[in-house]
Order: C-alpha cells, then structure tokens, then sequence
C-alpha cells in the first residue's frame, strides 16, 4: 500500500545556530547556505519530499532566518488549487513557551499547534543541513508495512566513522533493539548489524541514525507532552527503544551531514567528479531552487577543467579547475581559480557603478586581474582586488578576522569582504 499523499506531512529541522558552519552562517541560517553554485542546502530536503509525492513541508528555524524566509517565498509557490505548501515556522514567545528552541524534540513540541491544524497520519521528521537523494515512499511503505510507530533511516557505517553517529542494533525483522550515542571504539565488537553482502564487502557493519524519522500522528502527539525531553537523538529515541516498534530501514546510497567547513567545502568540490556520488543530472530526482531567470555565462580565453559554472557568470579567467563557480560570478583576466567554491553575487553592477567605483578608486564586486585561488570557499557579493594571492592548505593555522576565517586548511573569504590588491594568504 502507498502511503496517500495527504496523510503525510514533512517537518524540516533547520539546526542550531549553525556556529561549525562560521562564517557561512555568520548572516544567514544553516539552511538558506549556498550549495552546488545555485542551489541552497534546504531545497535539498525540500526536493526529495516533492520527488517523493510530499507537498506538505515545515520548515522550522530560529537563527538569522530572513534570507531562508526570502528565498523559500521566492521559490516554492503551488497553485491556490493545491493543497501544498512550504511553510517556515521560526520560534516564537507564547505563554506555554517562552524560550527558544532547546533541540530537535523541543522544536516539534513548540510547533505542535501549528502541526495538529492539519490531517496526517505520519510525520516525516528531517534534517536540512544533509546531502542525499531518497525516495521516502519506499520509508513510508516499509514503516506501514511493519506497523511500525517509529522508523528511522539507517546508513551503513565503518568502523572508523561509527563514533561519530548514533549506532543502531537490529533484530532479524530490522527492528531496532538497543541504541548508543557516538560509541567510544572498544564497544563497537557488540554493536555490529545485519547489512548487506556489498556493505559487509566495504567494511561497513555499523547502523548509524541519519536523523530522518517517520512517527504515526498519535505516537508524536503522546510524546511531545513531556517537555523535559529535548532532542530526539539523545533521548526521544534511546527511551523509546524497547517500549515502541521502531523499524530501521537501510538506505545504501550517498548521504553526507554537512556539519562543518571541511565537509560542506568536499560535498560542493565532490559535485565535479566525472560520476559525482550526489547526482545533479538526475531525470527522475531533480534539486529544485528558485528561478532567477539569468543570462547564459560568457566566457573569454578561460580554459575550465573538471568544473561546475552556474548561471549569468562573466569570465575571463585564465583557468578554472576542480571548482564550483557560482550565479552571476564575475572574474578578471588571468586569474587562476583551482579547487575552490566561488558562490557569486546576488546582483550586478551597472556599467555606471562600476565607472563610479573605478573614479572613486574602489574595487568591483568579483574577482580582480591575475589572481590565484586555491582551496578556497568565496562567500557572496565579496571585492578582491588585482594580484591577490590565496593558497589555502594544511599548512595553514585555524584563524578568524573580519576580512577572511581559516578552518581545517580552508579559507573562507567572508560575505561582502573587501580584499584589497596584492593581498596575500598563503
């Protein structure tokens, strides 16, 4: 049986503060950060919901939420004949709650209200800071299949990667029987899972949690009326184990939590591999974003290797390779871009700014004449300037100024910096 489109509704967690995200989330929620160029990370979630038949979507936040609020309002408009919807829900003060968010659980039991206005059968709880395509039809049969008042998607894991997720051990109907949060090594022996034959060939015999959980309507409804549980990793799950059904269903495919610089910064470089594992050329799972309606990119004289160039980008660089150039870039003669995510800008200059800008002896937004930029993440809307030199790597040590941050060997040139000429980081 497929689960009628109306009995499901989605609920899009959109994090914290984001503060292992800085400086990306210094102006901006985790959800509404730039990825792939043109897209943002929660049209990610937002996308397999409506690949999957789920037109029903919140989208809940409390941090630097105007540009998500902007950018949802721009892009995800139904019919008035529909039933669809992406609303965003941001925490607010009422008389039964008077703080903020205190974690994932405590977000869902705030908006309760707002939830129960609708008829569902199933919540589908997700993350929006995660890169991966699924169907959740096939969760939602399995869940209803099992008569199950929990599922949580599970992904194989080795165990190098096992301490850092919420571990998993099934039974042979794929129940879950026990969970650990981030075990140290030395208990891992026990926690070992039934995979399938091509994971157990890669080593991967640990169910890790990938935060994405379906819960019958009654079953939320009951737990969400004790407020001292917080967060559904640390305890909402753990104390439901052995008390309810809780299905792990596997997924095998490609999933990457983008909670840091590092992993934000390969998950984007990823997208320029010959096969990416995160397939953005997918007929059947397309990434939906806002339509800008942008000119096609022009180029003069630049040789790209192993790149992804967005929309309405005017280039004139020397060479672009491994990197992901985004809307509306603008690059000067020579300069060299090399393994590196240059996000764009959200406007052009006029031909008459641009004069101004040159009179008034400032930089124009973009990047300057003769540069080189490697391992570098370029937030929006930045200035750099002619002769600017960036060599991002290991060598660096982590730091933060108002001009620029370095984390794990990144350089992150932050939103509307001014880089001047002959600026060096290496």
């Amino acid at each position: 049986m497929k689960a009628k489109k109306k009995n499901v509704i989605a609920i899009i967690l959109g994090g914290g503060q984001g503060s292992r995200l800085y400086p990306l989330t210094e102006t901006r929620s985790k959800p509404a950060v730039p990825i792939g160029g043109k897209y943002r990370l929660v049209d990610i979630p937002i996308s397999n919901c409506l690949n999957s038949d789920i037109y029903r979507m919140f989208v809940l936040t409390q941090f630097n939420s105007a540009s998500l609020n902007a950018h949802i309002k721009n892009t995800y408009n139904f019919s008035v004949f529909s039933h669809s919807f992406v609303d965003i829900l941001a925490a607010e003060q009422t008389p039964d709650n008077p703080t903020w968010f205190q974690g994932t659980s405590d977000a869902v039991r705030q908006c309760m209200p707002h939830f129960l206005n609708h008829d569902f059968d199933y919540a589908l709880i997700l993350s929006g800071d995660q890169l991966y395509q699924m169907d959740f039809n096939e969760m939602i049969e399995a869940h209803i299949a099992a008569q199950a008042d929990i599922s949580i998607a599970t992904l194989p894991v080795n165990a190098k990667d096992a301490p850092e997720f919420g571990i998993l051990k099934t039974n042979a109907e794929s129940c879950i029987e026990a969970f650990i949060e981030k075990p140290a090594a030395e208990l891992l022996p026990q926690w070992e899972s039934d995979v399938s034959d091509e994971m157990k060939a890669q080593g991967k015999h640990y169910l890790a949690s990938m935060g994405i959980y379906i819960f019958n309507r009654k079953l939320l409804v009951e737990l969400m009326k004790n407020p001292d549980t917080k967060d559904f990793g640390k305890e909402i799950i753990p104390q439901a184990v052995g008390h309810q059904k809780i299905l792990s269903y596997q997924y095998e495919g490609y999933w990457t939590d983008i909670g840091n610089i590092d992993s934000f910064f390969e998950a984007n470089i990823g997208l320029t591999d010959d096969i990416p594992q995160f397939n953005l050329f997918d007929n059947e799972n397309k990434i939906y974003t806002r339509p800008r309606l942008l000119p096609p990119s022009k180029f003069q004289k630049t040789l790209i290797d192993k790149s992804l160039i967005s929309e309405g980008c005017i280039l004139n660089a020397k060479e672009i390779n491994k990197s992901v150039i985004g809307i509306r870039s603008r690059i000067g003669v020579g300069t060299i871009i090399q393994n590196s995510y240059v996000m764009g800008n959200d406007y052009y200059q006029s031909i008459e700014d641009m004069k101004d800008d040159i009179y008034n002896d400032k930089l124009l937004v973009g990047i300057g004449e003769r540069c080189f930029i490697n391992n570098a993440l370029v937030d929006k809307n930045v200035r750099i300037g002619n002769d600017v030199y960036i060599n991002g790597g290991k060598h660096l040590e982590n730091c933060s100024n108002e001009l620029y941050a370095v984390k794990d060997g990144i350089v992150v040139i932050k939103k509307g910096a001014i880089i001047p000429n002959n600026f060096v980081v290496k």
